[in-house]
C-alpha cells in the first residue's frame, strides 16, 4: 500500500470520528486578538444550533485508527480488518488553519485511538492544541479528548489550549465495560476526571484573584455513553449521569445509540439502538440540568426505563396526578416548570407576569406555554381543571397525537417543554 495523501487520511479519519458524539456547545469565550484568526462564542460546536439559532461546525477528526486496544462496540479496535493511517500534527494544524480560513470550520474536535501509549497520543494532542494557539495565534474552539491513563501534566497542559475536554466512559456500568473492553476500567475514566475538576475549579478561583491567570478547559469537560449495547436500564443510565454532574462537575453527558459494527458474541444482536430511546434519554438529561427534576422523578423501581411513546416530563405528570392541578397564579416556580407544555423561559415569565394581574388562558398561550398539552395540569383565571380518568393509551392521545407514528415528530423531539 503507497502512502495516503492528506485527503485520503481525512477520509478515512474524519468517518471513524463520526460515533464519537460528546461535541457541542462549550461555554467558552476566547476573544480573537490583533493578529489572531477566529474567535470561540459560548455557542454550540460540532454542526449543532446555537440557542440564537445559528448552525455551527468543526472539524471532527481523529489524530489516528491506530489502537492497542481492543474494545468490541469500537470501530478502531485493533483486531477490526480496515485501513489504518495517521495524520502528523503539522497536518492536523494545517488542515484546521486552512479549513477556517475558508469558513468551513468555527473549530477542531481532536480525538484519537490509543497507539503506543496513553502519554504518547496525548502529547500529541497537546502538541496540536499548542501548535494552534501559539504559532497561529488560533482563537477559534477546540475540544480535545482527555486520553485516561495520560498523566496530570499533560491533562493540565491540554486545559490550557483547549476550550473542552472529554474523557469517554463509554459502557454505564464496570462489568459492562470489562465484557466488552477488558483493558478498560472505570478508574481509568473517573480519576483523570476528578483531575480536571480540581484543576477547573482552581483556576477559576485563581482568576479572581488575579485577571490574567490561565484558563483551564474553560468550557469544562464532558463524557459520552454507548446506549444499547449493555443490558443496564435508563434508570442507571441517568443515576450514574447525575452522579457525574454532582461529584464530577460535569458540563454534558452524551447519549450515542449502539450501531452494530462486528459480530463480537460479546455485543448483542440488534439492528440499532432506537432512535427514539437515545431521544428520550437527552430529554430526561435536560430535565435534570434545566428544570431541576430528581432522577426518581423520571425513573425509579416500577419505572426502570423511559417510556418510548411519550415524553419523561408528561410522564411524569401522568404517574403522579396528585401532583396535580397547579395554579399557575399561586404555585412557586418550581411546581409550574413541572407542567408539560411550560418551559424555563415560560415559567419565568408566568412569575413576572401574575405580579401585575391574575393570568388566564390567553395570557398563558401568549407568554409561551403550550395549551394543548399544559390545559390538563393547570388552573388559571378561567379555565376548568378536569381530572383525566381516561385509560393510559387515552392519555397518551391527549399528549402526543403523533406518537404512534414511526418518524420522530418535532413535538417529540423538543427538549424544552
Amino acid at each position: 500500500m503507497g502512502k495516503l495523501s492528506v485527503v485520503q487520511k481525512l477520509e478515512i479519519l474524519s468517518d471513524a470520528a463520526k460515533y464519537d458524539v460528546s461535541c457541542a456547545s462549550s461555554g467558552s469565550k476566547r476573544k480573537n486578538t490583533k493578529n489572531g484568526l477566529g474567535n470561540s462564542s459560548g455557542m454550540g460546536i460540532c454542526h449543532s444550533y446555537t440557542q440564537d439559532g445559528r448552525c455551527v461546525s468543526l472539524l471532527k477528526i481523529l489524530l489516528t485508527n491506530f489502537c492497542i486496544f481492543d474494545c468490541a462496540y469500537c470501530v478502531t479496535r485493533k483486531s477490526n480488518d480496515i485501513r489504518r493511517t495517521a495524520f502528523t500534527v503539522d497536518e492536523v494544524v494545517d488542515l484546521t488553519i486552512n479549513f477556517y480560513k475558508r469558513n468551513y470550520i468555527e473549530g477542531l474536535f481532536l480525538s484519537s485511538g490509543i497507539f503506543k501509549s496513553a502519554d504518547y497520543t496525548m502529547e500529541r494532542l497537546v502538541r496540536v492544541a499548542k501548535k494552534l494557539r501559539k504559532e497561529h495565534d488560533f482563537n477559534g474552539y477546540i475540544h480535545l479528548k482527555a486520553i485516561p491513563g495520560a498523566s496530570d501534566e499533560l491533562l493540565y497542559e491540554a486545559g490550557l489550549y483547549a476550550d473542552r475536554l472529554s474523557v469517554n466512559i463509554e459502557m454505564p456500568s464496570e462489568k459492562s465495560l470489562k465484557l466488552v473492553a477488558p483493558e478498560k476500567s472505570f478508574k481509568d475514566a473517573m480519576e483523570p476526571m476528578e483531575y480536571l475538576k480540581g484543576a477547573i475549579q482552581e483556576s477559576k478561583i485563581e482568576r479572581q484573584k488575579f485577571r490574567h491567570a490561565p484558563k483551564v478547559s474553560p468550557g469544562g469537560q464532558s463524557t459520552q455513553l454507548v446506549i444499547g449495547a449493555s443490558p443496564e436500564n435508563d434508570k442507571h443510565i441517568l443515576e450514574l449521569s447525575d452522579q457525574l454532574y454532582v461529584e464530577k462537575k460535569l458540563k454534558r453527558v452524551y447519549y450515542s445509540g449502539y450501531v452494530p459494527i462486528s459480530d463480537d458474541p460479546r455485543l448483542p444482536i440488534v439492528d440499532k439502538t432506537p432512535v427514539l430511546r437515545e431521544n428520550r434519554l437527552y430529554q430526561a438529561d435536560w430535565l435534570m440540568r434545566f428544570y431541576k427534576f430528581d432522577v426518581n422523578d423520571i425513573v425509579n423501581d416500577e419505572f426502570p426505563d423511559l417510556d418510548i411513546d411519550i415524553d419523561p416530563k408528561a410522564a411524569h405528570a401522568l404517574r403522579n396526578p396528585h401532583l396535580f392541578p397547579v395554579d399557575i397564579n399561586k404555585a412557586e416556580y418550581h411546581s409550574i416548570l413541572k407542567i408539560p407544555g411550560v418551559g424555563v423561559k415560560s415559567a419565568k415569565k408566568i412569575i413576572a407576569a401574575r405580579k401585575f394581574r391574575k393570568l388566564n388562558i390567553e395570557h398563558l398561550k401568549k407568554i409561551g406555554v403550550i395549551w394543548k398539552r399544559a390545559q390538563f395540569f393547570i388552573e388559571c383565571g378561567d379555565s376548568k381543571y378536569t381530572v383525566l380518568n381516561a385509560s393510559s393509551a387515552i392519555k397518551r392521545q391527549f399528549m402526543l397525537p403523533a406518537a404512534k407514528s414511526t418518524t420522530i415528530s418535532s413535538t417529540q423531539l423538543s427538549l424544552f417543554q
